[in-house]
């Protein structure tokens, strides 16, 4: 593991962490805020019972997200696997050739028609 790549996975550690951490005080602060919006049955506390039941569900959404961004940085570069392989074939021939190469024949095939003769005859 390179320097860069340990950087990173302590970077996601840590805000692993954080949300982890988010995620109870919030849960904490939740059952305290509900305990207050029952006793005082005030709409403004369960306007504000509902922003924090928003905020710890986006929390959690937030922390499944980091997974998929680490899986993401993990995986392995496909340019970098291929490295050394050719992607990208050019045929360079005549289409006589081209079709002969496909059907892996070496002689003419009968649906073939060989113009070849003919162009190196043309005089233009």
């Amino acid at each position: 593991m390179n320097d860069s790549d340990e950087k990173a996975h302590n970077d996601f550690e840590l805000a692993r962490q954080n949300y982890h951490d988010l995620i109870v005080k919030g849960q904490d602060a939740l059952d305290d805020m509900m305990e207050v919006a029952r006793m005082s049955e005030h709409p403004r506390a369960f306007e504000v019972l509902s922003t924090m039941l928003k905020s710890i569900a986006d929390i959690n959404g937030d922390l499944i997200a980091l997974h998929k961004k680490k899986k993401e940085y993990d995986r392995p570069d496909p340019k970098a696997i291929a490295s050394g392989s050719t992607t990208n074939n050019l045929f360079v021939g005549s289409t006589t050739e081209l079709q002969r190469m496909l059907k892996g024949a070496k002689e003419e095939v009968d649906n073939v028609i060989d113009i070849t003769s003919r162009i190196k005859d043309d005089p233009e």
